[in-house]
């Protein structure tokens, strides 16, 4: 009988919102009581992926950018498993854009967390593709000059079925959201909002409005960027 390897030590910053994303993550899988032989998580490469190890679960830790392609590859061939990517800002909207738009268009049966920390916080600062228009990030110090792309907009236009954003400070509503999301039978997708505590603390802090009702259509949602809870779910 092989011997339980010590669970590692998280390596995040003191007041990381990864703390919380993870415990709602492991509450969330506790409650809906998935055994941990039937549960895969796939995680991207940044500071939240450092979550690999911290789960009872099966977990492969893939590629910056690629931990969708790899959820939907176990997904397609194992299609009794929960399967679940994380990515960051980073990985997501940038180097896994693609990967993002067409498995939202395809509605693969996976769940995917999106930990929006609105910079590279790993590799100390740079700006992603989700930092805010003239937000002076590390290593862009004349302010970032494009439009942030939106996971959200991003989603609803091309497909996916379960739509949420939610804040890392809030992390009872997190972890029902990450059980509403993966009962969903489709692509569901949150994005969770928490700016990162050393890179991006002299970003404007955005205040965010909790809905009570999803909308009704997925382009209602484009260009709402400062609202949460379940924006949108279309049940198959």
């Amino acid at each position: 009988m092989m011997e339980k390897l010590p669970r590692p030590i998280p390596t995040w910053c003191p007041g990381c919102d990864n703390y919380l994303v993870l415990v709602a993550l492991r509450q969330a899988l506790q409650k809906i009581k998935i055994a941990p032989k039937d549960t895969v998580v796939c995680f991207d490469i940044g500071c939240a992926g450092n979550m690999n190890g911290l789960l009872d679960v099966c977990s492969v830790e893939t590629l910056h950018g690629r931990s969708i392609p790899v959820a939907s590859g176990i997904k397609a061939v194992r299609e009794d498993l929960t399967v679940i990517a994380q990515a960051g800002d980073g990985g997501l909207l940038n180097e896994g854009l693609n990967h993002f738009v067409h498995a939202c268009r395809r509605d693969d049966d996976i769940t995917v967390l999106v930990n929006n920390s609105l910079v590279f916080s790993l590799t100390a600062g740079q700006r992603s593709s989700a930092t805010p228009q003239g937000a002076l990030s590390r290593a862009d110090q004349g302010g970032a000059q494009n439009k942030p792309l939106s996971v959200i907009d991003l989603a609803a236009i091309s497909g996916a079925t379960f739509i949420s954003r939610i804040e890392a400070s809030d992390p009872s509503g997190l972890q029902a959201m990450i059980e509403k999301a993966i009962r969903h039978h489709g692509f569901s997708v949150i994005e969770i909002i928490e700016p990162c505590k050393i890179w991006a603390k002299k970003f404007t802090q955005q205040k965010y409005k909790l809905i009570k009702q999803p909308f009704r259509q997925p382009s209602e949602l484009i260009g709402k960027q400062f609202v949460t809870g379940l924006l949108y779910e279309q049940k198959r």
